[in-house]
């Protein structure tokens, strides 16, 4: 069962920050292994939004769709990821923006999974820790593209 934690002090506001993670449709532009996004469904649950959403992963010889519920916290403070059908038994992440003193944030992302196919998740665990930093490191750099500070001011 792979889970991954993330704990960063980014240059950019928690709003931008979470505007970014929030543009799930925008994936396939930056992320790896990311071949496909499509919103199924948005619905306006007062407090937050909750968006389902396909992505098409495709990871050498796999290629795999998911589809997951998306809750969009409209505070801005967070974003929650559930599983709702594919190739996983299951798949949970978490998002949280909180806003910096200096006008930055700091992110808390965690992230747990785990495939149904044995083969595609020894496959995944072979690499996973590699996979995770280049993820983090695709929403760094998309961060820098879109607001133009340089992601390497970035602290752990």
């Amino acid at each position: 069962m792979p889970s991954h934690a993330e704990h960063r002090k980014m240059p950019y506001s928690a709003d931008q920050m979470y505007n970014l993670v929030a543009d799930v449709a925008s994936y396939p532009e930056f992320l790896p292994w990311c071949a496909a996004a499509r919103i199924r469904s948005r619905t306006d649950r007062g407090a937050f939004e909750v968006m389902e959403a396909d992505l098409v992963i495709s990871f050498k010889v796999f290629r795999e769709r998911f589809g997951s519920r998306v809750t969009l916290w409209k505070d801005g403070s967070r974003i929650d990821t559930e599983y709702l059908d594919g190739p996983f038994r299951y798949l949970k992440s978490k998002w949280i923006f909180t806003p910096a003193d200096d006008g930055g944030c700091v992110v808390d992302f965690d992230v747990d999974f785990e495939f149904k196919n044995r083969m595609l998740q020894s496959v995944i665990g072979l690499v996973f820790n590699e996979a995770m930093q280049r993820i983090v490191h695709a929403f760094e750099k998309r961060a820098e593209r879109l607001y133009g500070h340089s992601a390497r001011q970035a602290v752990k």
